[in-house]
């Protein structure tokens, strides 16, 4: 691996122009694809294998041109302060808004509210539901602007008009601080490097990376029927690792200079040895990324394999792009200083850095920093115990919004249940007699404890499938309506025993109430999935079995206690206003999982990057201690850097108006947080100083079998000690990094 990728860096190099070109048209071509695509992302989920969705499935065939699967909205009335929205000139207003939404092109129907009884029983609330033909992210702006200009009419008439639904669904966007969150990634680089162009040069690469990947995506968002929020993690998971991985190679090509490498030499070495780490390291990011596919949640697979698109994107252009920019920029990416003070003899009695100093306190009290970590890290933990799972709905946003206001409306005037009504399906085709079997069903219905109304029975064309809506007691995300669900699923065996009619449950609530379960299912095999096939990979760079355990046990710590601080931020409250929390709730169904694939990934690389330095030193004749001390000494800083971009750069997504990438952000930055200074700095080089030679102990029948990838470059070095190759230049002996 080295070998070939020394090679592949002193090509780019030798080729940088050529090189250089090739990522310019890539990059062109695929704006340009992205340019001429429709960029009209959807916002379904569907959830393959669940009752939900196959009672979904089933209304769609049986209702033809119904349109479960278009958008809906709910324009909620209420009558001024001491009147009734009965009243005849409050009646005569809702009935022209009405009738001006009913003219919509992509409308299919506007409901009357007095004539679907949908009035609240002090008769001062009253709703229409409207029904579209496209999905919430396939209306037209004209539609969107109807919507409102109708409900402004109800307003003028001197009515409370708010308006709920994914009819008014956007595609989200991030605020200034992802901007913010980038402009610390490049002061961060400047201190490192203390180089302009050193800094600048993986801020570039990522860029590029990002930009290919996000163009990609877009173009093919309509073929692949992408979800709007793709895009949006591809971004944030390509510049995160883009920045990183180009950091790293940068970092070591500069350590080479500083040993008076040429620069030809200098960036082969740095790709061979560098470059394998950001392979493996983006390999273990891939892993977990693509087995987000085994939930078998299309939205949860896609979003995986793009962001996995971006991270191999990431690793190809650090592996290429960066050596060519290297060989424009030369020397340039060292300070000024370095540069000019040629043929400088070796600094004799240098203070030691940091992290020598930290990892020499670790060694002499192993014990004590294990415990205050893993103590620190289980008592931020303890706020999962408490989580609560659901998606989000209009009652997780703003209290600011039309759409917040329309549902606590509807609440107000309902019931909190009104907000989630549950469709009920029977299906009747199998049965003797289809009227007898939903009337069954809904005097069963009405006889359960956690149901307030439920609508007679609403029969398709040929008589054989018929629609009951449901109304629970309690909102949609406490557990009282999940138990309601589980209730009606429960009599649906008997129903059918005694009608012949199948009864299904679905409706935006049942399908929420789904994909928590599915995930819940999910998360195991998952985990084993996942883990496993890194743990292997790791094996492999590490040669040895309890560095990749304890790296595995480490992660751990590191994504549970970043779930107690989402639960504790999110759900409880706790520095709500600091983060832009404006309304808590349920955790969204899928942060777990996605947030166990991501964080799984990005602790791996720091284990990999720093964890190979160690190695590194090991191998070619360092003490276990010593080692370690290596490792922090020349991989410390530039690991510390990599977490302070990574952590900034997804920081920067919190300021996003999707409550669902606001909380991977903050997830993914404290759990960076948790990972890179808390097991990686302290518990890694405390197990490691407790295990001494154990660490890196292997069985000889598993070292006989695993393949050799060199990740340290001992093999690369011997060849070239061997060749003659790598001579050192005499103007930069010396000096240091």
């Amino acid at each position: 691996m080295a070998t070939f990728l020394y090679r592949l860096g002193r090509f780019a190099f030798r080729r940088r122009g050529l090189v250089a070109l090739l990522w310019v048209v890539v990059l062109a071509v695929a704006g340009g694809a992205a340019a001429s695509a429709s960029s009209a992302a959807s916002g379904n989920i569907t959830i393959p294998g669940t009752e939900a969705q196959k009672a979904f499935e089933l209304l769609e065939d049986r209702f033809p041109g119904s349109s479960p699967d278009g958008a809906t909205a709910r324009v909620v009335f209420q009558a001024p302060d001491g009147e009734k929205i009965t009243d005849p000139e409050n009646r005569a207003a809702v009935g022209e808004v009405v009738a001006e939404l009913a003219k919509g092109e992509q409308v299919q129907q506007a409901v009357d509210p007095f004539r679907a009884k949908a009035v609240s029983p002090d008769g001062t609330i009253a709703y229409s539901q409207v029904s579209y033909e496209a999905s919430g992210f396939e209306l037209t702006e004209e539609t969107r602007q109807a919507l409102k200009d109708a409900a402004e009419s109800g307003r003028e008439a001197g009515l409370t008009v708010e308006t709920g639904g994914d009819a008014l669904a956007v595609i989200p966007h991030t605020g200034a601080t992802e901007v913010i969150g980038v402009v610390i990634a490049a002061i961060v680089l400047l201190v490192t490097f203390g180089s302009l162009v050193a800094a600048g040069l993986p801020l570039i690469t990522a860029l590029v990376g990002v930009g290919i990947s996000a163009a990609v995506i877009t173009a093919l968002t309509v073929p692949l029927d992408l979800n709007t929020t793709t895009p949006i993690l591809a971004t944030m998971i390509g510049l995160a690792v883009g920045i990183d991985y180009a950091l790293f190679i940068v970092s070591r090509y500069r350590a080479e200079l500083a040993e008076g490498r040429a620069p030809l030499d200098a960036v082969g070495r740095a790709t061979g040895t560098a470059g394998s780490a950001v392979v493996f390291a983006g390999l273990t990011v891939v892993i977990a990324l693509v087995g987000l596919s085994v939930v078998n949640i299309p939205i949860l697979t896609k979003m995986g394999l793009a962001a996995g698109g971006a991270v191999v994107l990431a690793v190809l252009v650090a592996l290429t792009l960066i050596p060519a920019l290297l060989g424009m920029a030369g020397k340039k990416v060292l300070p000024r200083r370095q540069r000019t003070a040629e043929g400088a003899a070796p600094a004799s009695g240098a203070k030691e850095g940091a992290g020598v100093r930290w990892a020499r306190f670790v060694l002499r009290r192993p014990v004590a920093v294990l415990l205050v970590s893993v103590v620190g890290l289980g008592l931020l933990a303890v706020p999962a115990k408490d989580l609560q799972l659901n998606l989000p709905d209009d009652g997780s946003q703003p209290t600011s919004t039309t759409q917040r206001r329309a549902y606590d409306l509807i609440a107000q005037g309902f019931g909190p249940g009104a907000n989630g009504p549950l469709i009920v399906t029977v299906d009747a085709r199998d049965s003797d007699d289809p009227k007898a079997a939903a009337q069954t069903t809904f005097q069963t219905l009405r006889g359960l404890d956690g149901v307030a109304a439920a609508t007679p029975a609403t029969f398709n064309e040929a008589g054989d499938t018929a629609m009951i809506n449901v109304i629970p007691k309690s909102a949609p995300s406490s557990a009282g309506t999940e138990d309601l669900v589980h209730d009606i699923r429960g009599e649906a065996g008997g129903i059918a025993d005694s009608t012949g009619a199948e009864v299904l449950v679905t409706g935006q609530t049942a399908m929420a109430i789904d994909v928590s379960q599915k995930m819940d299912d999910a998360l195991a095999p998952y985990l084993v999935l996942v883990v496993g096939l890194a743990f292997l990979l790791l094996i492999v760079v590490f040669r040895s079995i309890l560095v990749p355990l304890k790296a595995a046990l480490g992660f751990l710590l590191s994504v549970v206690a970043a779930l107690g601080a989402v639960v504790a931020v999110f759900q409880w409250g706790w520095l709500a206003d600091v983060f832009g929390v404006e309304q808590t709730g349920p955790v969204m169904s899928l942060m777990p999982i996605l947030m166990v694939g991501l964080v799984f990934g990005l602790a791996m690389d720091y284990e990999v990057f720093l964890v190979t330095r160690m190695r590194e030193a090991h191998v070619h004749g360092e003490s276990p201690q010593e080692s370690i001390v290596t490792g922090f000494e020349l991989g410390a800083r530039v690991v510390t850097a990599a977490a302070l971009i990574m952590i900034s750069v997804f920081a920067g997504f919190i300021g996003s108006s999707e409550s669902m990438i606001k909380m991977i952000g903050f997830g993914l930055a404290v759990a960076v947080l948790f990972d890179a200074f808390v097991v990686r700095m302290a518990v890694v080089p405390a197990v490691l100083a407790l295990l001494g030679k154990a660490a890196w102990w292997l069985p000889r029948w598993l070292d006989g079998i695993l393949p050799n990838v060199d990740v340290e470059g001992e093999k690369l070095q011997r060849e070239l000690a061997g060749s003659g190759d790598g001579e050192k230049t005499p103007q930069t002996a010396g000096s240091r990094s």
